[in-house]
Protein backbone atom coordinates (compact mmCIF):
# COMPACT_ATOMS: atom_id res chain seq x y z
CA UNK A 1 0.00 0.00 0.00
CA UNK A 2 1.10 3.59 -0.99
CA UNK A 3 1.49 5.77 1.83
CA UNK A 4 0.39 9.18 1.18
CA UNK A 5 0.00 12.24 3.09
CA UNK A 6 -3.47 13.42 4.85
CA UNK A 7 -5.19 16.38 3.32
CA UNK A 8 -8.34 18.41 5.29
CA UNK A 9 -11.02 19.17 2.98
CA UNK A 10 -13.70 21.91 3.55
CA UNK A 11 -16.52 21.68 0.93
CA UNK A 12 -19.55 24.05 1.72
CA UNK A 13 -23.04 23.11 0.05
CA UNK A 14 -25.46 25.21 -0.89
CA UNK A 15 -28.88 24.43 -1.87
CA UNK A 16 -29.09 26.24 -5.11
CA UNK A 17 -32.90 26.15 -5.76
CA UNK A 18 -34.43 27.17 -1.96
CA UNK A 19 -36.24 29.67 -3.12
CA UNK A 20 -37.97 27.65 -5.84
CA UNK A 21 -38.39 24.82 -3.52
CA UNK A 22 -40.17 27.27 -0.79
CA UNK A 23 -42.79 28.64 -2.90
CA UNK A 24 -43.60 24.80 -3.29
CA UNK A 25 -43.12 23.35 -0.02
CA UNK A 26 -44.33 26.41 1.66
CA UNK A 27 -41.57 28.40 4.93
CA UNK A 28 -42.23 25.86 7.22
CA UNK A 29 -41.97 22.81 5.47
CA UNK A 30 -38.86 24.10 3.37
CA UNK A 31 -36.86 25.03 6.27
CA UNK A 32 -36.87 21.44 7.11
CA UNK A 33 -35.63 20.66 4.08
CA UNK A 34 -31.55 21.13 5.21
CA UNK A 35 -31.74 18.20 7.74
CA UNK A 36 -33.43 15.89 5.06
CA UNK A 37 -30.31 16.53 2.75
CA UNK A 38 -27.65 15.89 5.40
CA UNK A 39 -29.55 13.27 6.38
CA UNK A 40 -28.61 11.99 2.21
CA UNK A 41 -25.06 13.25 2.60
CA UNK A 42 -24.51 11.49 6.39
CA UNK A 43 -25.05 8.34 4.26
CA UNK A 44 -23.15 9.11 1.56
CA UNK A 45 -20.19 10.38 3.59
CA UNK A 46 -20.33 8.50 6.88
CA UNK A 47 -16.59 9.74 7.87
CA UNK A 48 -17.32 13.05 7.10
CA UNK A 49 -18.50 15.42 10.29
CA UNK A 50 -21.38 17.17 8.72
CA UNK A 51 -23.06 20.80 9.78
CA UNK A 52 -25.90 22.46 9.29
CA UNK A 53 -25.10 26.66 9.01
CA UNK A 54 -28.05 28.14 7.70
CA UNK A 55 -31.19 26.53 6.00
CA UNK A 56 -29.44 26.53 2.88
CA UNK A 57 -26.09 26.09 3.48
CA UNK A 58 -23.52 22.98 4.61
CA UNK A 59 -20.29 22.16 5.38
CA UNK A 60 -18.43 18.89 5.46
CA UNK A 61 -15.05 18.52 6.99
CA UNK A 62 -13.60 15.44 5.92
CA UNK A 63 -9.82 13.69 5.09
CA UNK A 64 -8.47 12.15 2.05
CA UNK A 65 -5.27 11.14 1.08
CA UNK A 66 -5.35 12.86 -2.56
CA UNK A 67 -6.54 15.79 -3.34
CA UNK A 68 -8.52 14.07 -5.79
CA UNK A 69 -10.63 12.63 -3.30
CA UNK A 70 -11.88 15.82 -2.66
CA UNK A 71 -13.43 16.02 -6.50
CA UNK A 72 -14.41 12.05 -6.58
CA UNK A 73 -16.41 13.12 -3.11
CA UNK A 74 -18.65 15.70 -4.86
CA UNK A 75 -19.33 13.65 -7.94
CA UNK A 76 -20.58 11.15 -5.53
CA UNK A 77 -22.78 13.06 -4.33
CA UNK A 78 -24.17 14.95 -7.50
CA UNK A 79 -24.97 11.54 -8.37
CA UNK A 80 -26.96 10.63 -5.47
CA UNK A 81 -29.01 14.19 -5.35
CA UNK A 82 -29.98 13.20 -9.39
CA UNK A 83 -32.49 11.18 -7.73
CA UNK A 84 -35.16 13.27 -6.22
CA UNK A 85 -36.08 13.33 -2.47
CA UNK A 86 -39.47 12.44 -1.66
CA UNK A 87 -40.90 15.45 0.74
CA UNK A 88 -44.59 15.02 1.66
CA UNK A 89 -45.08 11.90 -0.48
CA UNK A 90 -44.03 14.14 -3.85
CA UNK A 91 -40.61 14.18 -5.64
CA UNK A 92 -38.39 16.75 -5.35
CA UNK A 93 -34.93 17.28 -6.98
CA UNK A 94 -32.81 19.52 -4.92
CA UNK A 95 -30.10 21.49 -6.93
CA UNK A 96 -26.91 21.89 -5.29
CA UNK A 97 -23.80 24.24 -5.68
CA UNK A 98 -20.39 22.94 -4.31
CA UNK A 99 -17.27 25.50 -2.66
CA UNK A 100 -14.42 24.03 -1.44
CA UNK A 101 -10.92 24.07 -0.15
CA UNK A 102 -8.06 21.13 0.65
CA UNK A 103 -5.00 21.71 2.48
CA UNK A 104 -2.30 19.41 3.72
CA UNK A 105 -3.46 18.45 7.63
CA UNK A 106 -0.40 20.04 9.03
CA UNK A 107 -0.92 23.39 8.24
CA UNK A 108 -4.47 23.64 8.57
CA UNK A 109 -5.81 26.76 9.68
CA UNK A 110 -9.33 26.88 9.67
CA UNK A 111 -10.10 30.46 8.88
CA UNK A 112 -8.32 30.57 5.89
CA UNK A 113 -10.21 27.25 5.06
CA UNK A 114 -13.66 28.69 5.64
CA UNK A 115 -12.51 31.83 3.99
CA UNK A 116 -11.09 29.97 1.05
CA UNK A 117 -14.14 27.65 0.67
CA UNK A 118 -16.52 30.55 0.74
CA UNK A 119 -14.58 32.46 -2.10
CA UNK A 120 -14.94 29.08 -4.28
CA UNK A 121 -18.55 28.88 -3.26
CA UNK A 122 -19.20 32.50 -4.79
CA UNK A 123 -17.22 31.30 -7.88
CA UNK A 124 -19.41 28.61 -8.39
CA UNK A 125 -22.54 30.46 -8.04
CA UNK A 126 -21.19 32.30 -11.42
CA UNK A 127 -19.70 29.16 -13.26
CA UNK A 128 -22.83 27.04 -12.36
CA UNK A 129 -19.78 24.01 -11.24
CA UNK A 130 -18.24 22.53 -8.34
CA UNK A 131 -15.10 24.79 -7.63
CA UNK A 132 -12.14 24.03 -5.95
CA UNK A 133 -9.60 26.04 -4.09
CA UNK A 134 -6.19 24.44 -2.72
CA UNK A 135 -5.03 26.45 0.08
CA UNK A 136 -1.14 26.69 -0.62
CA UNK A 137 1.06 26.20 2.72
CA UNK A 138 3.60 28.76 4.08
CA UNK A 139 6.07 26.55 4.45
CA UNK A 140 7.15 26.71 8.18
CA UNK A 141 10.98 27.05 8.50
CA UNK A 142 11.55 23.69 10.12
CA UNK A 143 9.25 22.02 7.12
CA UNK A 144 11.40 23.89 4.65
CA UNK A 145 14.28 22.36 6.93
CA UNK A 146 13.25 19.07 6.02
CA UNK A 147 12.89 19.63 2.11
CA UNK A 148 16.10 20.84 2.12
CA UNK A 149 17.93 17.74 4.29
CA UNK A 150 15.60 15.05 2.26
CA UNK A 151 16.86 16.74 -1.36
CA UNK A 152 20.49 15.94 0.03
CA UNK A 153 19.34 12.37 1.45
CA UNK A 154 17.97 11.86 -2.18
CA UNK A 155 21.28 12.98 -3.84
CA UNK A 156 23.78 11.23 -1.44
CA UNK A 157 21.85 7.56 -1.13
CA UNK A 158 20.18 8.56 2.29
CA UNK A 159 17.15 6.48 1.03
CA UNK A 160 16.87 2.86 1.36
CA UNK A 161 14.39 0.78 -0.51
CA UNK A 162 12.39 -2.40 1.74
CA UNK A 163 10.49 -4.86 0.12
CA UNK A 164 7.37 -6.68 0.70
CA UNK A 165 6.70 -9.79 -1.37
CA UNK A 166 3.41 -10.73 -2.70
CA UNK A 167 2.90 -15.27 -2.89
CA UNK A 168 0.77 -16.59 -5.40
CA UNK A 169 -1.71 -18.31 -3.47
CA UNK A 170 -2.87 -20.83 -5.76
CA UNK A 171 0.90 -21.59 -7.17
CA UNK A 172 2.51 -20.75 -4.05
CA UNK A 173 5.07 -18.80 -5.51
CA UNK A 174 6.61 -15.40 -4.76
CA UNK A 175 6.70 -13.56 -8.36
CA UNK A 176 6.93 -9.96 -6.85
CA UNK A 177 7.42 -7.40 -4.08
CA UNK A 178 6.42 -3.92 -3.47
CA UNK A 179 9.17 -1.55 -3.14
CA UNK A 180 8.85 0.56 0.49
CA UNK A 181 11.14 3.86 0.52
CA UNK A 182 12.72 4.59 3.93
CA UNK A 183 14.64 7.48 5.11
CA UNK A 184 18.02 6.92 6.83
CA UNK A 185 18.54 10.20 8.74
CA UNK A 186 21.89 10.69 9.83
CA UNK A 187 20.12 11.87 13.46
CA UNK A 188 17.08 10.39 13.59
CA UNK A 189 17.58 7.43 12.41
CA UNK A 190 15.03 5.83 10.08
CA UNK A 191 12.36 7.78 9.47
CA UNK A 192 8.65 6.07 7.91
CA UNK A 193 7.28 7.56 4.57
CA UNK A 194 4.05 9.40 7.03
CA UNK A 195 7.20 11.68 7.68
CA UNK A 196 8.86 12.91 4.41
CA UNK A 197 6.39 11.40 1.09
CA UNK A 198 3.69 14.72 1.82
CA UNK A 199 6.97 17.09 2.13
CA UNK A 200 8.07 15.85 -0.90
CA UNK A 201 5.16 16.20 -2.53
CA UNK A 202 4.87 19.94 -1.47
CA UNK A 203 8.23 20.71 -2.31
CA UNK A 204 8.29 19.28 -5.76
CA UNK A 205 10.84 16.74 -4.67
CA UNK A 206 8.59 13.88 -5.40
CA UNK A 207 9.36 13.34 -8.97
CA UNK A 208 13.29 13.49 -8.23
CA UNK A 209 12.76 11.06 -5.48
CA UNK A 210 10.53 8.58 -7.51
CA UNK A 211 13.31 8.23 -10.45
CA UNK A 212 16.10 7.41 -7.52
CA UNK A 213 13.11 4.80 -6.61
CA UNK A 214 13.21 3.50 -10.03
CA UNK A 215 17.02 3.44 -10.52
CA UNK A 216 17.90 1.55 -7.02
CA UNK A 217 14.96 -1.32 -7.81
CA UNK A 218 15.88 -2.04 -11.58
CA UNK A 219 20.12 -2.21 -9.86
CA UNK A 220 18.55 -4.37 -6.89
CA UNK A 221 16.33 -6.52 -9.65
CA UNK A 222 19.52 -7.34 -11.22
CA UNK A 223 20.76 -8.58 -7.83
CA UNK A 224 18.03 -10.75 -7.63
CA UNK A 225 17.99 -11.85 -10.96
CA UNK A 226 21.93 -12.93 -10.43
CA UNK A 227 20.38 -15.08 -7.74
CA UNK A 228 18.15 -16.94 -8.97
CA UNK A 229 15.46 -14.75 -7.83
CA UNK A 230 12.84 -13.59 -10.86
CA UNK A 231 10.59 -10.86 -9.01
CA UNK A 232 8.54 -8.16 -10.64
CA UNK A 233 9.83 -4.98 -8.52
CA UNK A 234 6.61 -2.51 -7.89
CA UNK A 235 7.06 1.01 -7.09
CA UNK A 236 4.31 3.91 -5.55
CA UNK A 237 3.41 6.56 -8.14
CA UNK A 238 2.28 9.67 -6.90
CA UNK A 239 -0.61 11.01 -8.41
CA UNK A 240 1.21 14.29 -9.12
CA UNK A 241 3.74 12.67 -11.42
CA UNK A 242 0.82 11.02 -13.53
CA UNK A 243 0.39 14.14 -15.56
CA UNK A 244 4.31 15.44 -15.74
CA UNK A 245 5.49 15.03 -19.00
CA UNK A 246 8.84 14.99 -17.77
CA UNK A 247 8.93 12.21 -15.52
CA UNK A 248 7.04 10.08 -17.70
CA UNK A 249 9.92 10.82 -20.36
CA UNK A 250 12.59 10.19 -17.70
CA UNK A 251 11.24 7.12 -16.22
CA UNK A 252 10.69 5.50 -19.67
CA UNK A 253 14.04 6.51 -20.71
CA UNK A 254 15.20 4.45 -17.20
CA UNK A 255 13.45 1.63 -18.00
CA UNK A 256 14.15 1.49 -22.14
CA UNK A 257 17.72 1.20 -20.69
CA UNK A 258 17.16 -1.97 -18.40
CA UNK A 259 15.95 -5.48 -18.85
CA UNK A 260 14.13 -4.73 -15.55
CA UNK A 261 10.62 -6.02 -14.77
CA UNK A 262 8.78 -3.19 -12.76
CA UNK A 263 5.40 -2.55 -12.10
CA UNK A 264 4.08 0.75 -11.02
CA UNK A 265 1.20 1.44 -8.08
CA UNK A 266 -1.42 3.91 -8.23
CA UNK A 267 -4.40 4.78 -6.76
CA UNK A 268 -7.64 4.63 -8.08
CA UNK A 269 -8.28 8.67 -7.02
CA UNK A 270 -5.07 9.95 -8.18
CA UNK A 271 -6.64 9.47 -11.76
CA UNK A 272 -9.52 11.90 -11.27
CA UNK A 273 -6.93 14.77 -10.74
CA UNK A 274 -6.27 14.81 -14.73
CA UNK A 275 -7.68 12.21 -16.26
CA UNK A 276 -6.66 12.47 -20.15
CA UNK A 277 -3.30 12.69 -19.14
CA UNK A 278 -2.72 10.20 -16.27
CA UNK A 279 -4.50 7.21 -18.84
CA UNK A 280 -2.67 8.22 -21.67
CA UNK A 281 0.62 8.30 -19.75
CA UNK A 282 0.11 5.22 -17.96
CA UNK A 283 -0.81 3.64 -21.40
CA UNK A 284 2.88 4.48 -21.94
CA UNK A 285 4.17 3.16 -19.17
CA UNK A 286 2.31 -0.11 -20.12
CA UNK A 287 3.76 0.29 -23.58
CA UNK A 288 7.34 0.28 -22.16
CA UNK A 289 5.94 -2.84 -20.51
CA UNK A 290 5.58 -1.66 -16.82
CA UNK A 291 2.93 -3.29 -14.96
CA UNK A 292 -0.04 -1.01 -13.81
CA UNK A 293 -1.50 -2.40 -10.56
CA UNK A 294 -4.21 -0.58 -8.72
CA UNK A 295 -3.70 0.14 -5.28
CA UNK A 296 -5.90 0.64 -2.39
CA UNK A 297 -8.61 -0.06 -4.29
CA UNK A 298 -11.77 0.81 -2.09
CA UNK A 299 -10.72 3.36 0.19
CA UNK A 300 -11.77 6.36 -2.15
CA UNK A 301 -14.74 6.75 -4.21
CA UNK A 302 -14.30 4.38 -6.99
CA UNK A 303 -15.46 5.00 -10.43
CA UNK A 304 -15.32 2.31 -12.76
CA UNK A 305 -15.49 4.99 -15.41
CA UNK A 306 -11.91 5.26 -15.43
CA UNK A 307 -11.55 1.71 -14.21
CA UNK A 308 -12.23 0.43 -17.39
CA UNK A 309 -10.37 2.57 -19.43
CA UNK A 310 -6.94 1.90 -16.94
CA UNK A 311 -4.14 -0.34 -18.66
CA UNK A 312 -4.08 -2.18 -15.53
CA UNK A 313 -2.99 -5.55 -14.83
CA UNK A 314 -3.68 -5.87 -11.18
CA UNK A 315 -5.88 -4.65 -8.54
CA UNK A 316 -5.37 -4.47 -4.97
CA UNK A 317 -7.64 -4.38 -2.30
CA UNK A 318 -7.41 -1.93 0.16
CA UNK A 319 -6.58 -3.61 3.50
CA UNK A 320 -9.41 -1.76 5.68
CA UNK A 321 -11.71 -4.21 3.60
CA UNK A 322 -9.11 -7.04 4.74
CA UNK A 323 -8.23 -7.03 8.03
CA UNK A 324 -12.11 -6.52 8.72
CA UNK A 325 -12.64 -9.74 6.42
CA UNK A 326 -13.48 -12.01 9.53
CA UNK A 327 -15.26 -9.56 11.91
CA UNK A 328 -17.64 -7.95 9.31
CA UNK A 329 -20.64 -9.19 7.47
CA UNK A 330 -20.16 -6.49 4.44
CA UNK A 331 -16.63 -6.43 4.13
CA UNK A 332 -16.53 -10.04 2.91
CA UNK A 333 -19.35 -9.20 0.39
CA UNK A 334 -17.24 -6.15 -0.95
CA UNK A 335 -14.01 -8.31 -1.48
CA UNK A 336 -15.57 -11.17 -2.94
CA UNK A 337 -17.63 -8.50 -5.94
CA UNK A 338 -14.55 -6.31 -5.97
CA UNK A 339 -12.39 -9.88 -7.05
CA UNK A 340 -15.17 -11.10 -9.22
CA UNK A 341 -15.19 -7.36 -11.18
CA UNK A 342 -11.08 -7.35 -11.55
CA UNK A 343 -11.32 -11.01 -13.21
CA UNK A 344 -13.89 -10.08 -15.33
CA UNK A 345 -11.76 -6.69 -16.59
CA UNK A 346 -9.09 -9.55 -17.16
CA UNK A 347 -6.96 -8.44 -13.50
CA UNK A 348 -5.57 -10.18 -11.01
CA UNK A 349 -6.23 -8.98 -7.43
CA UNK A 350 -3.67 -8.66 -4.93
CA UNK A 351 -5.19 -8.49 -1.43
CA UNK A 352 -3.27 -6.30 0.59
CA UNK A 353 -3.02 -6.93 4.85
CA UNK A 354 -3.31 -9.95 5.52
CA UNK A 355 -2.28 -10.76 8.91
CA UNK A 356 -3.97 -14.01 9.86
CA UNK A 357 -4.82 -17.63 8.61
CA UNK A 358 -8.39 -16.97 8.78
CA UNK A 359 -8.11 -13.96 6.55
CA UNK A 360 -5.84 -15.72 4.14
CA UNK A 361 -8.60 -18.82 4.06
CA UNK A 362 -11.42 -16.69 2.93
CA UNK A 363 -9.44 -15.01 0.13
CA UNK A 364 -8.37 -18.62 -1.33
CA UNK A 365 -11.77 -19.45 -1.18
CA UNK A 366 -13.27 -16.09 -2.62
CA UNK A 367 -10.48 -16.78 -5.85
CA UNK A 368 -8.01 -14.22 -5.06
CA UNK A 369 -4.80 -14.18 -6.72
CA UNK A 370 -2.21 -13.15 -4.66
CA UNK A 371 -1.89 -12.13 -0.69
CA UNK A 372 0.56 -9.34 1.01
CA UNK A 373 1.00 -8.68 4.57
CA UNK A 374 2.54 -9.56 7.68
CA UNK A 375 1.70 -13.18 7.88
CA UNK A 376 3.67 -13.74 4.46
CA UNK A 377 6.42 -10.75 5.52
CA UNK A 378 7.06 -7.73 6.89
CA UNK A 379 9.03 -5.09 4.54
CA UNK A 380 12.46 -6.76 4.54
CA UNK A 381 15.81 -5.05 3.10
CA UNK A 382 16.93 -6.76 -0.19
CA UNK A 383 19.74 -9.14 1.53
CA UNK A 384 16.85 -10.35 4.29
CA UNK A 385 14.74 -11.02 0.92
CA UNK A 386 16.97 -12.63 -0.89
CA UNK A 387 17.45 -15.33 1.86
CA UNK A 388 13.81 -15.31 2.62
CA UNK A 389 13.66 -16.72 -0.97
CA UNK A 390 16.15 -19.12 -0.44
CA UNK A 391 15.24 -20.49 2.45
CA UNK A 392 11.80 -21.36 0.93
CA UNK A 393 9.71 -19.39 4.07
CA UNK A 394 6.56 -18.39 2.35
CA UNK A 395 5.91 -22.21 1.95
CA UNK A 396 3.42 -23.95 3.59
CA UNK A 397 5.47 -26.45 5.90
CA UNK A 398 4.07 -29.88 4.34
CA UNK A 399 4.14 -31.36 7.75
CA UNK A 400 1.90 -28.99 9.44
CA UNK A 401 -1.73 -29.12 8.34
CA UNK A 402 -2.76 -26.17 10.21
CA UNK A 403 -0.45 -23.68 7.52
CA UNK A 404 -2.16 -25.77 3.97
CA UNK A 405 -3.73 -23.35 2.11
CA UNK A 406 -5.95 -25.90 0.94
CA UNK A 407 -6.78 -27.17 4.42
CA UNK A 408 -7.30 -23.28 4.75
CA UNK A 409 -9.93 -23.05 1.91
CA UNK A 410 -11.53 -26.58 2.57
CA UNK A 411 -12.43 -25.49 6.46
CA UNK A 412 -13.48 -21.84 5.13
CA UNK A 413 -16.04 -23.46 2.81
Amino acid sequence: MSVVGTLQFHLLIELANFRELRRLLGCARAELLVGEVVERLQTLLPEAIISIVSRTLIVCCLRGREAAELDSCIAAVEQAFTAPLVIDEELHTVELTFGAASAPLHIVDEVRMAEEAEAALIEARAAYRAVTHAVEAHLPADIRQIARELEHAIDNDQLLLLYQPKIHVRRQEIGSAEALVRWRHPERGIVLPNDFIMIAEECHLIGKMTLWTIRQAIADQRILAADGHDLRLFINISGQLLADAAFVRAACDLVAGSDAKLGFEITETSVIRDPGSAIANLQVFADYGITIAIDDYGAGLSSLAYLKQLPARELKIDKMFVTQLTSSNRDPLIVRSTIDLAHALEMEVVAEGVETHAALALLTVMGCDMVQGFLISRPVALDALIVYLAEGKHRPAANDPRLSFATFAAAAK
